[in-house]
């Protein structure tokens, strides 16, 4: 095909399939073959609600949480069906094909290059095609529904010590169908090969309904396929660069031929859903060793990596990953890393820890690099590679919090002129005046970076494509694939020219036609390919910020821009049993469900944001429903890699969505919990009697909208303000220099759980440090803010700072038991009153009782207890605190084990709220109650947040505690001559 009439016929695909849908209308643009368009919509999910057995749904929230993948493009559909099986595809396939209609395959929809993005039918694979259906461990292989998991089949094949070799960094949610569409790699490709590498056979669905099993020996193809390759042989053996391991762009013809195998499944692979449909693959598995070790090697940048690379790979390396200082953001990981300004990552395997270490370091003493270290502890291992897997959303921010983009993602070149490319790259760049951060696959030459594009303004744009063409030419001028990984979507296929020349792309035309006649699987990908610069995902947001309440310090004060942070990487989207302490996303967990997730909730906002597809605004029935279920837990913003924080987005919405409107009971009663709990302080004991009277209790709490499975807390009959009041009463007080500290009577604390106060005391009073209290009444604004009741959360906060401000001067910390309302005057109070600068300093000053404890008496020790523990930290002082102090603490009086990370579930409000129950045990049930099950016997029980303590007890009966009342009480034994447990 010549150069012209390929430009026609791509401008004539972009007309037909790249045009943006006029505001408020639903369903999509054209039908496949240009021309046509469907009836309406409510026809089109009628006939498929007839046809599937599985959901179909073209409501606005599900057509929004699918505009987007993990790319910068947005294309709306007209809505989604999740089949059942093959059937359910087939018959799904057949309407759409009727009615004129596109279909778009979707996995786990972290695809970087906008391939999981569709103006038609999205076919949602993983609802239920997600299973392992058969596994031989004989034969090393395995049958699977095309939305099954990577890491569900990884756990499957690890008992029989095997293992699904490709691996990419989104290997917790991204599903083998994905994969298979395009062609995805990861980490071990080194050593195990591409996805295509590691196909036997597939079962697929085409667009016009032919059901065909493709294998090699052309097994599959349809019609014409044969006579095809026969008539291109000389193109399909010359026009592919040799020596290249990662070449992914295009479709893989050269498979196609006859001294390859005429493998048809490896040609399907990373067709990225326009040939067929998959239904089901079986895929070949690798043995897994089972012990590694890993060879950190330090170098002066990341071209010097990139040169010293390839001499690593005769050593058998499982690994050789890469990437530079730019992306180790914090200092605790940054102190287990070599010196260097880039590393690479070589992992060894062996039969025994013992060989595998061998190995690494024989590797290590064999590279020429600036340091090296060598690590053979797994939990140390962990959190290495997990900086590495988590780059692809650490890099969406440069280290001065501008904004960086994919669409320059996954190029490769051969191994050998990796470096030589990083070099003419970083050039390019900055002859842009752009800036970016590779890192990736160095032992394969392939290479990811995120860009600081700026992708709104059109001269950004014009520059945005103007830099990907240059690009292209630097890629091919150094023998390399525009995609080595991912696939080319819209990102990259318009550019295909480039690297293949017409001849072959045209061929790629002509391919697809054979398999997909009437052009009805993802038009305008691949083939026939949509503008690079159509259809970013940026330009339907307003243009100008929206009013809020929070100030969104690290957004320049920008709702949208906060919105935006979401790539799309789905760290919040799995399901696989959890490690560590990570908390995100509990609800997500509990459902299984893509608008319970981070992700969904955040594409929610931006589709909120856009007025096209939700066009409540702020009044949006779609986002209110999506964050009903939003614990608040502030796990994302620090579990999620670029800090989504959707526990103040969600506060920031009930703001809006109930402005001038009557609020759910909930709201009422326990969103002004301080409130009523002062109010009840003279009458405690009436309440606690009426309360205790079954019908009085159920009339209490369906007024208030609380579950009726819950009991309602008990009020203290004293409060821990009057008890430390009358604990100090007639005492000569002196406050020495660095020896005291403000302790903050919370309102859980202060009304529900004073026991903790005074306990808080009494370890205080022992290691020297005195306490005082505020002089008057003072609250955190914890509860108003997480039920959006933000000009009240306000007022609450400025009479708080009214009361403190005098004891902001005395430079000492200010100690918050409960860690929620810790979090609250660390967050939420800054970025709700940015113009007071009392806010600033008093979130500054806030500790929790070990961080203070290790800052004014760091020579204490504590009484040895000697005694395992379980329990859980709190989700908040996680996200916001961090709990090194608490584990010294623990360390340091002999209390062992660690607590298991999640939420527990009840999350203040939440789980007292009524329709959260259910989800509230399953969010417990997660990680909480098993492992304070299978705690060893005389295990003491920690949890230091009120809503943690409650829901163990209300869920099992378990008594857990306060570290402050574990130390209180071995100190209180101590001084009275009793023997501890």
């Amino acid at each position: 095909m010549a150069h012209e009439d390929h430009e026609q016929e791509r401008k004539r695909a972009s007309g037909r399939h790249g045009r943006r849908r006029p505001a408020g209308t639903a369903g999509p643009v054209a039908g496949p073959g240009g021309d046509r368009h469907p009836g309406d919509t409510g026809e089109l999910a009628h006939a498929l609600t007839a046809a599937v057995r599985g959901e179909v749904d073209f409501s606005a929230a599900a057509r929004a949480l699918v505009t987007m993948d993990a790319s910068n493009y947005r294309r709306v559909p007209a809505g989604v069906v999740a089949p059942r099986d093959a059937d359910d595809v087939a018959a799904a396939l057949a309407v759409c094909r009727d009615a004129g209609v596109p279909v778009v395959p979707r996995g786990g929809g972290t695809s970087i290059a906008g391939q999981a993005t569709g103006t038609g039918v999205v076919l949602d694979l993983t609802r239920h095609m997600r299973d392992v259906v058969r596994l031989d461990p004989e034969a090393r292989t395995a049958v699977v529904g095309p939305g099954v998991v990577l890491d569900r089949l990884r756990d499957v094949a690890a008992v029989h010590g095997l293992t699904f070799g490709p691996d990419p960094s989104t290997h917790s949610r991204c599903t083998l169908g994905g994969m298979i569409g395009n062609n995805a790699c990861g980490s071990h490709s080194v050593a195990w090969g591409t996805t295509a590498d590691n196909v036997h056979g597939l079962d697929v669905v085409t667009y016009d309904g032919r059901r065909l099993r493709l294998g090699p020996g052309g097994a599959g193809a349809p019609r014409g396929l044969p006579e095809f390759t026969r008539a291109h042989l000389a193109a399909l053996r010359t026009a592919y660069p040799p020596g290249l391991p990662r070449r992914i762009s295009g479709y893989a013809l050269d498979a196609l031929l006859p001294e390859r195998g005429a493998d048809v499944a490896r040609a399907y692979c990373g067709s990225e859903g326009t040939l067929a449909v998959l239904t089901e693959a079986t895929v070949r598995l690798v043995p897994s060793p089972p012990h590694r070790a890993l060879a950190v090697l330090g170098y002066t940048d990341e071209s010097a990596a990139a040169d010293a690379a390839p001499g690593l790979l005769p050593y058998g390396p499982l690994t050789v990953e890469g990437m530079a200082e730019d992306l180790v953001r914090e200092p605790s990981a940054r102190s287990g890393l070599p010196r260097g300004g880039a590393w690479l990552f070589a992992e060894t395997g062996g039969a025994s820890p013992a060989e595998a270490h061998a190995a690494a370091a024989a590797l290590a003493r064999a590279a020429d690099a600036l340091d090296t270290a060598v690590v053979g502890d797994p939990a140390a291992q962990r959190t290495l590679w997990r900086i590495r897997e988590q780059a692809a959303g650490t890099a969406t921010r440069m280290l001065d919090g501008a904004e960086a983009w994919p669409g320059w993602e996954d190029c490769a070149v051969p191994p050998a002129r990796l470096g030589a490319y990083l070099r003419d790259f970083r050039a390019l760049l900055a002859r842009y005046g752009l800036r970016g951060t590779p890192y990736g696959h160095f032992g394969d030459g392939c290479i990811h970076v995120r860009i600081d594009f700026d992708l709104v303004s059109p001269r950004g744009v014009a520059l945005f494509r103007e830099f990907s063409e240059d690009t292209a030419a630097l890629v091919v001028a150094h023998g390399g694939s525009l995609s080595g990984e991912h696939g080319d979507g819209q990102a990259r296929a318009e550019l295909l020219p480039k690297m293949y020349g017409d001849e072959l792309v045209g061929l790629f035309g002509a391919f697809k036609d054979l398999w997909d006649p009437d052009g009805g699987l993802n038009p305008g990908i691949l083939a026939r390919p949509t503008r690079l610069d159509e259809n970013l995902r940026f330009e339907v947001l307003p243009a100008r910020p929206v009013d809020v309440a929070f100030g969104y310090p690290d957004d320049a004060g920008d709702f949208g821009r906060a919105v935006r942070r979401c790539v799309g990487v789905a760290a919040c989207r799995t399901t696989a049993p959890a490690t560590g302490p990570a908390v995100m996303c509990p609800s997500y967990r509990a459902t299984g469900e893509e608008r319970h997730s981070t992700r969904g909730r955040a594409r929610l906002l931006h589709e909120m944001l856009a007025g096209e597809v939700v066009t409540g605004g702020w009044r949006s029935t779609e986002v209110r429903d999506a964050l009903d279920l939003c614990l608040s837990c502030k796990g994302c913003r620090t579990d999620c890699p670029v800090g989504v924080d959707m526990a103040t987005y969600k506060a920031e919405f009930l703001h809006h969505h109930y402005a001038g409107r009557r609020r759910p009971a909930a709201h009422y009663s326990m969103g002004r919990l301080p409130q009523w709990l002062r109010l009840a302080g003279p009458v405690v004991p009436l309440a606690d009697a009426l309360t205790g009277v079954p019908p009085f209790a159920a009339l209490v709490k369906r007024l208030a909208g609380i579950a009726p499975e819950r009991d309602l807390p008990r009020l203290a009959r004293r409060t821990f303000t009057a008890l430390a009041r009358e604990r100090t009463r007639g005492r000569t007080r002196v406050l020495a220099p660095g020896r005291f500290t403000v302790l903050w009577p919370d309102t859980f604390t202060d009304r529900l759980a004073p026991a903790v106060g005074t306990a808080a005391l009494r370890v205080l009073d022992d290691a020297g440090v005195e306490a005082v209290l505020p002089p008057g009444r003072v609250c955190c604004g914890l509860t108003y803010v997480s039920t959006g009741q933000l000009d009240r959360a306000r007022a609450v906060m400025r009479r708080t700072l009214d009361t403190v401000e005098p004891l902001l001067d005395l430079d000492a910390p200010v100690t918050v038991l409960e860690p929620s309302c810790a979090a609250a005057l660390r967050t939420d109070l800054p970025e709700l009153l940015g113009d007071d600068p009392r806010a600033a300093r008093l979130a500054s000053a806030v500790r929790t009782f070990a961080q203070t404890l290790a800052e004014r008496a760091p020579d204490w020790t504590p009484p040895r207890l000697d005694r395992p523990v379980a329990g859980q930290t709190h989700c908040h002082q996680h996200a916001v605190l961090g709990d090194a102090a608490e584990r010294a603490l623990r360390d340091a009086a002999g209390l062992t084990g660690t607590l298991s990370g999640g939420c527990c579930g009840l999350a203040g409000n939440f789980g007292f709220e009524r329709g959260h129950y259910e989800v509230s045990v399953a969010c417990a049930e997660d990680r909480l109650l098993p492992a304070v099950r299978e705690a060893p016997e005389g295990a003491e029980l920690l949890a230091d947040g009120f809503s943690c303590r409650t829901q163990l007890h209300d869920l099992g009966g378990h008594r857990a505690r306060h570290l402050a009342e574990v130390l209180a009480e071995a100190l209180d034994r101590r001084d009275g001559g009793e023997p501890g447990r």
